[in-house]
């Protein structure tokens, strides 16, 4: 009997290494497309509005490309900068629309930090069912108090696919 803890414990810690991998094939990279400066900074890199490419992991033939401010100078360098809350969001059709598995009517699709502790970009995914479209909103929260500031795309889904809303 002395060896059933630790066994049952190696087994839970497994499992759980097993669910951390199966998730980490749906964590969503951001792939940088270009970026221009806006301010040059004599230390540390500029501040630049940066575009990034999201593929929506749940939907094959959606991507979603982010532009938004990233605050530069020594505190942009050393990540300590709070980048700015707003953000421009264009999702496309970028091949045929085809679904991993039915998708929730709402789920955030990506999240980023923008600030050292309090503040995240996110990009929200909700399924308007009557026309057969996806939107997609991006906005920016904080721990105390978000912002109002937000973009919205549509993506519609060819008639003959229909969207698989789990409920």
């Amino acid at each position: 009997m002395p060896f059933s803890t630790p066994v049952r414990a190696l087994r839970r810690l497994r499992a759980a290494a097993l669910g951390l991998a199966a998730c980490a094939g749906l964590a969503v990279q951001a792939e940088t497309i270009g970026s221009v400066d806006t301010v040059f900074k004599v230390i540390g890199p500029d501040h630049k509005i940066v575009v990034d490419a999201y593929d929506d992991p749940l939907v094959q033939g959606v991507t979603c490309y982010v532009s938004r401010a990233k605050t530069g100078g020594i505190k942009g360098g050393l990540g300590l900068a709070e980048d700015r809350s707003e953000a421009s969001l264009s999702c496309h059709a970028t091949g045929p629309i085809a679904f991993k598995a039915p998708i929730k009517p709402q789920d955030e699709v990506f999240s980023e930090r923008i600030s050292l502790l309090f503040k995240r970009l996110r990009v929200v995914r909700m399924v308007d069912s009557q026309r057969n479209t996806l939107v997609y909103m991006t906005y920016a929260d904080r721990v105390i108090e978000g912002s109002p500031q937000n973009s919205v795309t549509a993506v519609p889904v060819p008639a003959g696919t229909p969207i698989p809303v789990k409920r």
